[in-house]
């Protein structure tokens, strides 16, 4: 099957009212973060059942999708990766990995990032060398920074928290809304298998963090800890 082919499925599954709640949404107004994206307003299991129709589609068709300017054909670019990542040998994923990075400016909204970058990047690093997501996280690419803090939840799911928690610390005054909201779920994440590693960043860092990021991470606490944090009298 071929790019024309993908194509010609995707545009008949258009939605034109769902793309328009897609819109605000996603922030596409001008100055916002998803600026000048254009959505066809096509649901998300419609989005994975056409992947999975295409789960073959070479790196050159995928790389005229995650470029494109439509949303729902680069996040149908990137569940294929996805798949083609989890189903490939070592040498596959090597190549569906580099690809990624090479072509991550398509990677540029947070169902985008939430929904690859754990399972291509996060996966691949999981026993590697991080270096490069210390390097994504002191990027002024918004995007780069997500991923370099959402890739740490496949750590997580390993109960591995320290690259989670040096991250964490490196966006920790990041000015973003959209960094405050990952690094604070992330550190949930960590307290939903570990409460003393997150409650031991919490305490150290609580003071000076934006509330959004702390919101986030003291989520599920018991309320009289939450109102303890959120007022300062930890």
């Amino acid at each position: 099957m071929s790019l024309k082919d993908i194509r010609k499925k995707i545009e008949s599954e258009k939605n034109p009212k769902q793309a328009v709640i897609l819109q605000r949404f996603f922030k596409t107004g001008k100055g916002e973060y998803g600026e000048g994206d254009v959505f066809y307003g096509i649901k998300v299991p419609v989005q994975r059942t056409i992947a999975k129709m295409f789960n073959d589609l070479s790196l050159d068709d995928l790389k005229e999708l995650i470029h494109s300017k439509i949303h729902e054909e680069r996040l149908i670019a990137a569940f294929i990766l996805i798949d083609q990542y989890k189903k490939g040998d070592e040498k596959k994923k090597k190549t569906v990995f580099d690809f990624y990075l090479r072509n991550r400016k398509g990677i540029n909204n947070w169902d985008l990032v939430d929904l690859s970058a754990p399972k291509i990047v996060g996966e691949h690093l999981l026993n590697k060398e991080k270096d490069l997501l210390y390097k994504f996280a002191r990027s002024k690419d918004l995007w780069e920074k997500r991923i370099a803090i959402l890739s740490t939840h496949t750590f997580i799911r390993e109960h591995f928290f320290e690259d989670t928690v040096n991250i964490s610390e490196i966006l920790l005054q990041d000015k973003d809304d959209l960094i405050h909201k990952a690094v604070g779920w992330m550190l949930r994440e960590i307290g939903n298998r570990d409460m003393q590693v997150e409650e031991e960043f919490l305490v150290k860092h609580y003071k000076k963090m934006p509330r959004t990021m702390l919101r986030y991470a003291i989520e599920k606490f018991p309320e009289k800890k939450r109102k303890d944090y959120l007022e300062g009298r930890i």
